[in-house]
């Protein structure tokens, strides 16, 4: 598969950055705990954004797994995708949840999609008392347009597939693995970028939002 992850070394120790290269695209990475880092990034994107469509957003969560019924792991990392810039929040590290992070996933005018999101999205609320309001999930309007009904049970993978057109891996050992960590792995960055990333680039070739775009 045509994936590979680029450490660009920042010398900043509150954020980290990559290129993760998926086949054509190059999504540009960020990696932080910090709230200053998530409002600035937040800050770049909307200014950045044409006010002529759209925000759509690939959003999605990691904690570590559950392995008894008694167990409740937090969300411990967030990671949300607009264009080709990611911004991976390490939740479980940030000192405070900074205001522009509750705005930004409160913006109404703004569409969150993803694969079974409504459940990511309830336990941020739980977990942060986070609160994404426009959420989308991409399998039924996937099986809509393809005349799939089987696409409404799917994954990212068959999606992916299907819309894309493309491969995308996604390891047990990366999906089970340690997400509450300090210090996440390249394997575990280039996951947790490619699940968002995927699903917003899924929702551009569905056309998630353009018959709200006026509204």
């Amino acid at each position: 598969m045509n994936l590979r992850i680029v450490d660009k070394e920042e010398q900043d120790n509150r954020y980290d950055l990559f290129d993760v290269h998926f086949h054509s695209d190059v999504i540009k990475t960020t990696v932080t705990p910090d709230p200053d880092i998530i409002t600035q990034w937040i800050s770049e994107t909307e200014s950045s954004h044409s006010v002529n469509r759209r925000l759509i957003a690939g959003l999605d969560v990691e904690w570590r797994p559950n392995f008894n019924r008694n167990q409740q792991n937090p969300v411990a990392v967030l990671q949300i995708c607009v264009d080709r810039r990611c911004l991976i929040i390490q939740l479980l590290y940030c000192q405070s949840i900074p205001e522009s992070l509750f705005n930004f996933l409160g913006n109404r005018e703004y569409d969150f999609v993803g694969i079974g999101i409504e459940s990511d999205v309830e336990k941020l609320l739980e977990d942060y008392e986070l609160n994404v309001k426009n959420v989308v999930d991409l399998r039924g309007i996937a099986a809509d347009v393809y005349g799939m009904k089987n696409l409404k049970n799917a994954g990212l993978k068959e999606l992916c597939n299907v819309v894309l057109e493309k491969e995308i891996v996604k390891p047990k050992s990366v999906t089970m693995g340690r997400w509450d960590s300090e210090w996440l792995s390249l394997n575990q960055i280039q996951y947790a970028c490619l699940d968002a990333f995927v699903s917003s680039d899924i929702a551009k070739h569905l056309n998630v939002g353009a018959s709200s775009s006026g509204s």
